[in-house]
Formats: C-alpha cells, structure tokens, sequence
C-alpha cells in the first residue's frame, strides 16, 4: 500500500471550505472569499444574466470536491475529471474559457458553498436526486450510473446484492451521506451490519482491515479507485447492478449544479449538453476515467425535471 492516496468522496454534511484556485490548468492557491452582493469584487457576484458576466470575464468559478474521478486536481495541479471535462467543453462553446476551481474540503459542504455564493456552480458528478432538487437547481444528467461492490479477491461471501447482504449477514462499508446507505437499508440490511465511512479512502482502508466484507458505491468509482491506488491490494469489484427501492430501478445519474434563480444560465448550459450528446461528443471527454458509452447513452434519455421527480 501507498503512503499517499487520494481521496475519492467525503460526505460529511457540515464542514469548512478548503481554498484552491485553478484556472484552466494549474492550481493556484487562493483564500476562499465571499461576495459582496452589492456587487462586489471578488467570488461568485450575480447578475441578472450571469453568462454575460462570465463571457465578459472569460472566467466561470466551480465548486469541486477533489473526488476521483469526478472532479479533481492531478498530480500537476491541473483541474481533471469527468465532470470538469465536460463542463470546459461546455463553457467554452459558451464563450467561458476558463474554469477556476474552489475546492470544498468535503462532498456535503457543496451545495451550502454554491448556495452562499462561494462559486458560480458544482461540477462534482453529483447524483440528481429530489432532496438535493430542493436545495439547488440540476442540469440534465451528462452521465447515469450503476452500483457494485468491492470485495475481497474472489469475493469469498459471494456477495452480488444488498439481499444477499441482510440474508447472510455480511458487513457493508458506505460513505456519509450517500445514497448506498439507503439502498442497502432498502435492501433489509439492518443498521448493525453497515458501517458508514467519511471518505473513499478510509472505506478502503476498512476492507482491508476486515472491518466489513463489502463497500458499496457506483462501480465507476469502485474500479477507477482499484485501479489507480489499491491495484497491488487483494480486492476485486463486482459485476455491476441497479438498485430497486420501492418497485423502483435507481439508476444513479450525475448533473451540475446552479442556484435556483440562474434559470438562462442553466437553459444555455442544457442547450450546449444536448449538443454535445447528439454529437456523440461526451463519451471521448469522459471515457479515460472509466465511464463507458452505456452511462453516457442512458444520461441522455434523462431530464433533470424527471430526477428531481423521482421518476
């Protein structure tokens, strides 16, 4: 095992924002700063069309929670990721140049720092779900996702299903704050059997140390992390599947986040989406980090408005 291993997703709900400015490229640290909303000079100012703030600037500010593979800085400080990737590609098609990233110093502290106007939007891969629909706005979904498990080498305890789980017994790891916990609680896992973990890393790590004999999460990020940091370790990941809570098939897909009252903002971004997804354009942005031609077709059949529903 390495010394220094990255972090894949901390979902602690409250939690300080941790600074750091990349601007198209190379990090730049900075202090996290606030915005007058007299129109001041630093941070995320609104307007009453933002896109021509941004055009004007060259410059839109992200909201990332440093989380491979969905939004993070590599080893030279550059901002990466699946949903970063995207998003450039967007902003630049809107006439945005540069992306200049604040990093949150957990998962949970994102929608409190868009909402205090800490940045412009969230470019995390964030699942769209209705309690998030309630705090923010969503674009449509530029990805959709399946879970698996991360199992010991052979997986000894055959574990393919949160069923399988609450019937045999077993253990399973899942992140604060993510929607694992409630699919396996779903899935009749009882509570003495799940172990929450604050971040990727650590869930890791209580495999390892036989604290649980699975850890839930979306397979992308399940085999990106295998892949990348634990590759020398005994632990596999399972076939992946989608969950069913109450009759229904949770099929996670991802979006970006805005707030509320950035209704043009979000239409010209969703315009530039489709385009992008018609084009066939997602898939070559995204595909190094793990994501394949299926999420990206099954993002495209969604909508936000039908997420945020819960339909």
């Amino acid at each position: 095992m390495t010394a220094n291993r990255w972090t894949r997703r901390d979902f602690f709900r409250s939690s300080g924002l941790a600074a750091a400015a990349l601007v198209g490229g190379p990090a730049l640290i900075a202090g996290c700063s606030r915005v007058d909303d007299g129109g001041g000079t630093t941070g995320a100012s609104q307007s009453a069309d933002p896109l021509a703030r941004f055009k004007q600037t060259g410059t839109i500010k992200v909201g990332i929670a440093n989380e491979q593979p969905y939004g993070y800085r590599d080893k030279d400080g550059n901002l990466t990721g699946e949903a970063p990737e995207v998003a450039r590609a967007i902003f630049k098609a809107l006439g945005v140049d540069n992306l200049e990233a604040q990093i949150v110093d957990s998962f949970g502290s994102l929608i409190p720092g868009l909402q205090s106007k800490q940045y412009d939007f969230i470019a995390a891969g964030m699942f769209i779900i209705p309690e998030r629909c309630s705090q923010i706005a969503f674009s449509n979904p530029d990805y959709a996702g399946t879970t698996a498990f991360l199992v010991a080498k052979g997986n000894p305890k055959k574990i393919t299903s949160f069923e399988e789980i609450a019937e045999g017994g077993a253990k399973v790891g899942v992140l604060e704050g993510a929607v694992e916990k409630g699919y396996a609680e779903a899935g009749g896992v009882k509570g003495g059997q799940i172990q929450v973990f604050p971040n990727q890393n650590a869930a890791f790590k209580g495999i390892l140390a036989g604290r649980v004999d699975a850890i839930a999460l979306t397979a992308v990020s399940l085999r990106w992390t295998l892949q990348q940091q634990y590759a020398d370790e005994p632990l596999e990941v399972t076939e992946s599947f989608v969950p069913v809570v109450d009759g229904k098939e949770q099929l996670g897909a991802g979006g970006f986040g805005f707030r509320k009252e950035d209704t043009g903002l979000i239409e010209a971004f969703n315009a530039e989406l489709k385009k992008l997804q018609d084009s066939n354009g997602v898939l070559p942005l995204i595909e190094k980090f793990g994501f394949t031609k299926t999420e990206v077709d099954n993002a495209a059949k969604l909508t936000a408005q039908q997420l945020c529903a819960g339909s």
